[in-house]
């Protein structure tokens, strides 16, 4: 019964992904932090001066404001 299963790393032609680096990571991952943030400054906060300075992006993302 173990002859039948074969591990993935005997299999012939086997592709393995490369490993990602954090390097290579890390830029990513604080851009999408930054949107992230964005997203709820302009959606989320509802100060009165915050408010009406990102009134626009309010309605471009489709937050109701009023």
């Amino acid at each position: 019964m173990s002859d039948a299963v074969a591990s993935s790393s005997s299999l012939p032609g086997a592709v393995h992904p490369p490993a990602i680096s954090l390097n290579e990571v890390w830029p990513w991952a604080l851009f999408a932090l930054a949107l992230l943030t964005l997203v709820y400054t302009v959606g989320f906060q509802q100060g009165v001066a915050l408010h009406e300075w990102m009134h626009d992006g309010r309605h471009l993302l489709g937050f109701p404001c009023h």
